[in-house]
């Protein structure tokens, strides 16, 4: 690159403060230039700690400072962040994956602009294989995902049904139907079925199911993909976020490879 990228982080949670801690550590060719925050006084110690000279500024700010916006808040204020970045025609990289498709005029509006729109892998595998099965035909897309009970508490799901996961001694699903309505219902928990929607066929054809299992220590996600191009299965089993057991500490690594590989001379994989 000719010259470094301005990065903006939306948000200082779990995977916003990992993000930020790398950029701040160094990245070539990125300098982080503003965080946001609902929390701003908070945002403030934890950058003085980090020893991070960045202004904080409102969510809806971070576009006029930077090139990309890296979303990482409750997905309520997604559109807050992403809007003005779509506007002001930068490079959004969103990980409330599940808010974007229900804020999908984004993407027609990202056309006009000249922004784009950068999903990073966050806690699946696979995405790439997906993406290129997608080239051709993909017959059917299912997504089995398996959470300690404690990583799915207080989903709106659960609460609308009446499920308690309280004592819970035995594997029980919980949710069983589409991406989108998965995404809906488990905002802070399956946005990796968002993002393989996208890869794939859609969030209305890709089959989600979601079991809360007591057994587990980890976040397992297993994926079944059929194509006229190839017949495959995956799985993958993270150890969740110290700060937040809703997502995988790899979420975080996810953002930082990708925000890499903008700007390194070698990018490996499609």
């Amino acid at each position: 690159m000719s010259k470094e990228l301005r990065v903006a982080v939306g948000g200082m949670g779990g995977i916003g403060s990992a993000v930020v801690r790398r950029l701040q550590a160094g990245i070539p060719g990125l300098r982080l230039v503003a965080v946001s925050a609902r929390d701003q006084a908070r945002a403030r110690e934890r950058l003085a700690a980090l020893g991070a000279p960045v202004d904080v500024v409102g969510l809806g700010d971070l576009a006029d400072r930077a090139d990309i916006v890296v979303e990482a808040v409750p997905s309520a204020f997604f559109r807050a962040i992403a809007e003005p970045a779509i506007e002001r025609g930068r490079l959004l990289m969103p990980l409330s994956v599940g808010a974007l498709l229900d804020h999908f005029d984004l993407v027609a509006r990202a056309r006009e602009t000249g922004a784009r729109i950068h999903v990073p892998t966050g806690a699946l595998i696979g995405l790439d294989a997906v993406r290129a099965a997608a080239e051709g035909t993909i017959h059917s897309v299912r997504m089995v995902t398996r959470k300690p009970p404690r990583s799915l508490a207080g989903a709106p799901h659960l609460e609308q049904k009446g499920i308690s996961l309280d004592g819970l001694i035995a594997p029980l699903r919980v949710f069983e139907g589409t991406a989108r309505e998965g995404a809906r219902g488990f905002p802070a928990n399956v946005n990796v079925a968002a993002a393989l929607s996208l890869a794939g066929i859609g969030p209305d054809r890709t089959m989600l199911e979601i079991w809360a299992d007591p057994a587990l220590e980890r976040n397992t996600h297993r994926i079944e993909v059929d194509s006229d191009s190839a017949k495959f299965s995956m799985t993958i089993e993270n150890l969740p976020s110290a700060e937040n057991p809703k997502t995988g500490r790899i979420t975080a690594l996810s953002v930082i490879a990708a925000l890499r590989g903008l700007v390194a001379e070698l990018r490996v994989g499609t």
